[in-house]
């Protein structure tokens, strides 16, 4: 199962929510987790067998009393159309709209943004704003990576783009 949390950040609320997953024979795989603006928010992924499902599901849920905003999802089948896994690196003057055009720009080529990490920052001897980006994408395999990078380029003539293999 895919579960969603966010709460107001105090000390404690991974072990709660750690300690729900065990007592209900749950098994933590996967997460991301950030505070972020006095909110602490997380997404993570559990391996549970099907007789403790809807009991973990239920004590999830639960959390709700402790101030917890709690999502449960079941997950679904992974298998997809023949992709790749590509980093993307983007750095540019921050706007309005960035995020969006980017966005937009990838989902018409059916690429998929699987971690997305953004961030605004002063630049180096100006008070102008940079806008950074760091994403996680499966793409098509017949999708040209010098073209996506050359389509990416084109938003904004300051937008510095390099997109690479994991661990290249």
């Amino acid at each position: 199962m895919v579960v969603s949390i966010i709460a107001d950040d105090q000390p404690g609320l991974v072990d709660s929510l750690a300690q729900t997953v065990v007592d209900n024979q749950g098994n933590w795989l996967e997460s991301r987790m950030a505070q972020m603006a006095g909110k602490f928010a997380g997404i993570l992924r559990i391996s549970v067998s099907e007789p403790h499902s809807s009991s973990l599901q239920e004590a999830l849920e639960a959390l709700q009393t402790r101030g917890m905003k709690v999502i449960v999802e079941q997950a679904v089948d992974e298998s997809a159309p023949a992709t790749r896994a590509l980093l993307l690196n983007l750095v540019g003057n921050d706007r309005p709209g960035i995020v969006r055009e980017v966005s937009q720009l990838l989902a018409r080529q059916h690429i998929n943004v699987e971690e997305l990490s953004t961030e605004c920052t002063p630049a180096p001897h100006s008070s102008d704003m940079l806008f950074r980006a760091q994403a996680r994408l499966q793409v098509p395999t017949d999708v040209d990576i010098d073209t996506l990078t050359e389509t990416l380029e084109s938003l904004a003539d300051d937008l510095i783009v390099e997109v690479s293999h994991p661990g290249a």
